[in-house]
């Protein structure tokens, strides 16, 4: 119960400070093309091994220290980095250039035998050794890579098992580590004090990665050629700081202890737009959310119960209450800013009558105002799982479906704890959401709608049981034809029979929001979530 009060105290103080729109502090060294930006994290990178998270947290973290082949723009533009070219000398092998006299943070070059030691510890099972062997957990990221090997030391190939189009966005994902730095240290030594070409240098961390301070590079090779500026970093460090509390974050940020804050609260985001010594600044979102239904599970194993649950969240006005406007309503499976989403769905309306009709027909009904009861008598009633962060939404949710005589109530957990209930089928539903910043099916769709197959990238992140041969079929055929007209219709067909099965209730997908004090120049927020430091400048 002691928490309560200080959330409320944190929040009012948060009010207090915007309302008197009070300058920041000096407490964040601010001077000009220099000096320190110090960034709230709303959680804890898991690792600063690029081989070795899950984590946007960590992707943005370790993308500032390590450079990939290419990189991504704040949108979903592909760039070339380390790789001075990319060619194709067949449909499924991949030619790279490296760009010579890049450096590591230790002084040493960077060279072929780096790239083919870095891609080999993904795709090669058991080579990340800390605490024990496991497989990286990128690899599903790039799982049609077979083979990558060294033609001198600036040239590698890579061979895939098939066209494998999307390869370039994927390869967003994979950083490059060094050959020589790793075998001498180990993979512990590595964690500890990492080492990359990024624009930034690891200086120190705190237990659990709680802070995290880097410096920038003085002998960094400028960057991507098509991104501008092409050169050091303007800021002489970069602090990455965990806030969890999101209302303490904002407090941080107003007070000048920080420079900049992800995961803006929604109910704060028109205040803090209105102080003059704030800027707010939203991107596109890659983080679609659904409610999962266990189709394996009465009464979810009925497809006029899942699509009845799709007719009755007014998703306009979950859009308009809890996301100012701020988000997109889904239509199907895939993100309305997916490069193949299929444009001929639209999200099903908000129809309270098509639900109950739904529902009656599946053999509920309500006779006596007591809710929806089955010709046993049983309610139709069930439980929302879902994690603290999607309270809210959660909350918002469970109210709609009791106000069509649904008995729907929520539960929260920790993920770690509530992932393997999932997959075992134990669930009846999960609220939730999957990345989708590679902009491609391929690393997303078959996470969520392909069936699940052990020790494989299929099915993933599939809480709901689902699994449609067609559909695996078609995610298969899309990851490898090289045809855009033809994985474009591929998708559309596999969108189209998830949509009809309605194995989720299909939601919405925000937009990223952050924050940073005036002072901050060059800075804007990334659809994929990465904070891009090499740019940022901070002044007077």
């Amino acid at each position: 119960m002691a928490r309560f009060p200080l959330r409320i105290f944190v929040f009012l103080l948060v009010l207090v400070v915007i309302l008197t729109a009070c300058g920041p502090s000096t407490t964040v060294d601010s001077q000009p093309n220099g000096g320190t930006i110090v960034i709230a994290l709303a959680n804890a990178p898991v690792s600063l091994d690029p081989a070795d998270h899950r984590s946007r947290e960590s992707e943005t973290v370790i993308r500032n220290m390590f450079d990939g082949l290419v990189t991504r723009d704040n949108v979903n533009g592909v760039h070339l980095e380390l790789a001075e070219s990319l060619t194709w000398t067949d449909d499924q092998t991949l030619e790279v250039k490296l760009r010579q006299g890049v450096k590591f943070h230790d002084g040493t070059e960077m060279t072929a035998d780096d790239v083919v030691f870095t891609f080999e510890r993904v795709i090669l099972d058991n080579q990340i050794e800390y605490p024990e062997p496991h497989t990286s957990p990128r690899k599903g990221l790039i799982a049609p890579l077979e083979t990558i090997e060294k033609v001198d030391s600036y040239t590698v190939l890579m061979r895939f098992n098939g066209p494998w189009p999307p390869a370039l966005q994927l390869l967003v994902h994979q950083q490059i580590v060094p050959k020589a730095y790793i075998e001498r240290v180990g993979t512990e030594g590595f964690i500890a004090a990492p080492i990359g070409t990024g624009p930034f240098k690891f200086i120190s961390s705190q237990p659990g990665f709680e802070e995290i301070v880097l410096e920038r590079f003085d002998d960094y090779y400028g960057g991507a050629p098509s991104l501008e500026p092409v050169a050091t970093s303007c800021a002489q460090q970069v602090v990455f700081r965990v806030i969890p509390e999101a209302s303490t974050r904002i407090a941080a940020l107003l007070a000048g202890e920080v420079n900049i804050t992800t995961n803006v609260p929604q109910d704060l985001i028109a205040t803090l737009g209105a102080n003059t010594n704030v800027q707010v600044k939203t991107a596109p979102g890659t983080q679609p959310k659904w409610l999962e239904l266990n189709v394996n599970m009465a009464p979810f194993d009925d497809v006029r119960v899942r699509q009845a649950l799709n007719y009755a969240v007014d998703k306009d006005l979950i859009i308009a209450q809890i996301y100012g406007g701020r988000a997109s309503a889904l239509a199907g499976p895939l993100s309305p800013y997916n490069s193949y989403a299929n444009k001929g769905l639209s999200p099903y309306p908000y129809d309270t009558a098509k639900a109950i009709e739904l529902l009656n027909e599946a053999g509920w009904n309500d006779t006596d105002g007591d809710g929806l009861l089955d010709k046993d008598g049983q309610a139709l009633a069930f439980t929302i799982d879902t994690l603290e962060e999607f309270r809210t939404l959660a909350e918002a949710m469970a109210d709609m479906f009791r106000a069509i005589g649904i008995d729907a109530n929520v539960r929260f957990w920790e993920y770690s704890v509530i992932r393997p209930q999932l997959l075992a089928g134990e669930r009846m539903s999960y609220l939730d959401d999957w990345g989708d910043s590679a902009f491609d099916p391929v690393g997303h769709f078959e996470a969520k709608w392909h069936g699940f197959a052990e020790n494989t990238p299929y099915g993933r992140g599939n809480f709901s049981g689902y699994n449609n041969e067609r559909v695996n079929e078609l995610t298969k055929l899309g990851e490898t034809s090289g045809d855009e007209a033809q994985r474009q219709a591929l998708y559309n067909e596999a969108q189209q029979i998830v949509y009809d099965e309605a194995p989720a209730v299909f939601l919405i997908v925000p937009e990223e929001v952050e924050a940073a004090s005036a002072t901050v120049s060059n800075w804007s927020p990334a659809s994929d979530s990465r904070l891009n430091m090499h740019d940022v400048c901070i002044g007077e």
